[in-house]
C-alpha cells in the first residue's frame, strides 16, 4: 500500500512512517522542505495527489511550544498549520482521477466540554465553546469530502489526547523537571488526563488507513484515540514519580500557571475530559500500552 502523510516528519508522522514501513507499505511525506521520500506542499498544489491507496494528515504547528507565547500570531498559526494543510490535501483527494481509498485526519480531544464526570465516545454530540473546540470544528471540517468521492474513499477522524512517548509530545518537556524531583500535579489534579501511547496511536491510524470492508459512508468514521484507562493528572503524576523512582510531593496551583504560561494555556493543563474509545475498541484495535504502567515503563525504560 502507498501512503502519503501531510506533517510526516514530526513526532507522530515519524512513528508512523516506521510502522507502515515494517509493515511492507511504502510512504511518502508530505514536508516543508524537500528530500528522498518527500514531497512539498507547494508540489502537491501544483502537481496534484501523488498515487497512493491512502491519505493522513497530522500537519499543525505544536500547541505546547515552549518557544512562543499564544499571541495572536500564535494562535493564527494553530488554525492556518492545520486548516490550510488538511483543505490542500482535500483539494488535491478531489480532484485526483484515483483517489485514496482512505482518507485520516488526526484531531484532537479539545472538542469534549473538560467535566469531572462526564464522559465521552466517539457518538457524544458536541458544539465549540471555546479556542481549542473552534479549531477542532473548523479542521475537521475542513477534511470533508464532496459526497461523490466519498463513494469511493473512507474518510476517518482520529482525536488523540496527550500523546506520551519517548522521542517528543507531552514527556519531552515533563521528564527533566520529573528526573530533577521537581514534577507534581497541576492544579487540583482531580481533572480527566486522556492520553495515548504514540505506538498505540500510530496503530489507530494505520489500522484507519486500511481498506473499507464495506462501501465508505459520507460521514466520517470518528475514532476516540486515547488509551482505555481512565486516569486523572494525580494518578499520571504519581505514577510517572513511581516508574521514574523520584518523588512528587509538589503540587502547581493554577494561579501559578496563569501568571507562567497564560490562561489560556494553564486552562489545557488544568482542566479535563474523561474520554472512551468505544469504536476504537469495537474496531477491534488491540493497544499495546493501555495502562500508565506499561506505557510511562517503556517510555523512561524501565
Amino acid at each position: 500500500m502507498r501512503v502519503l502523510i501531510g506533517g510526516g516528519s514530526g513526532f507522530v508522522g515519524r512513528e508512523l512512517t516506521r510502522l507502515l514501513r515494517d509493515k511492507g507499505h511504502e510512504v511518502t511525506v508530505i514536508s516543508r522542505q524537500p528530500g528522498p521520500g518527500k514531497i512539498t506542499w507547494d508540489e502537491l498544489a501544483s502537481g496534484g495527489l501523488p498515487p497512493c491507496e491512502s491519505a493522513v494528515n497530522l500537519a499543525g504547528e505544536n500547541l505546547m511550544n515552549p518557544l512562543r507565547w499564544w499571541s495572536k500570531s500564535f494562535k493564527d498559526d494553530l488554525f492556518s498549520s492545520r486548516i490550510n494543510t488538511t483543505k490542500a490535501l482535500a483539494r488535491a483527494i478531489t480532484a485526483s482521477p484515483s483517489p485514496p481509498h482512505s482518507w485520516v485526519l488526526v484531531s484532537g480531544v479539545a472538542c469534549y466540554q473538560p467535566s469531572l464526570t462526564a464522559q465521552y465516545t466517539e457518538d457524544s454530540e458536541w458544539t465549540p465553546f471555546d479556542l481549542l473546540s473552534k479549531l477542532v470544528k473548523e479542521w475537521e471540517a475542513s477534511a470533508m469530502l464532496p459526497e461523490e468521492v466519498t463513494k469511493n474513499t473512507k474518510q476517518v477522524v482520529i482525536r488523540p489526547g496527550a500523546v506520551l512517548g519517548r522521542d517528543g509530545g507531552a514527556m519531552k518537556q515533563m521528564q527533566l523537571p520529573f528526573w530533577l524531583g521537581l514534577g507534581g500535579t497541576l492544579g487540583s489534579g482531580r481533572q480527566p488526563f486522556p492520553w495515548i501511547h504514540v505506538s498505540d496511536l500510530a496503530g489507530i491510524i494505520a489500522h484507519a488507513l486500511e481498506p473499507p470492508a464495506d462501501t465508505p459512508s459520507p460521514s466520517p468514521i470518528v475514532l476516540n484515540g486515547v488509551a482505555p484507562a481512565l486516569n486523572t493528572n494525580y494518578e499520571f503524576t504519581k505514577e510517572l514519580g513511581r516508574v521514574l523512582r523520584r518523588p512528587t510531593v509538589f503540587t502547581v496551583p493554577g494561579f501559578i500557571l496563569n501568571a507562567i504560561m497564560g490562561s489560556e494555556v494553564a486552562v489545557i493543563l488544568t482542566n479535563g475530559q474523561k474520554v472512551v474509545p468505544k469504536r476504537t475498541l469495537e474496531a477491534g484495535f488491540q493497544y499495546k500500552y493501555p495502562d500508565l504502567t506499561s506505557a510511562l515503563k517503556q517510555i523512561v525504560g524501565s
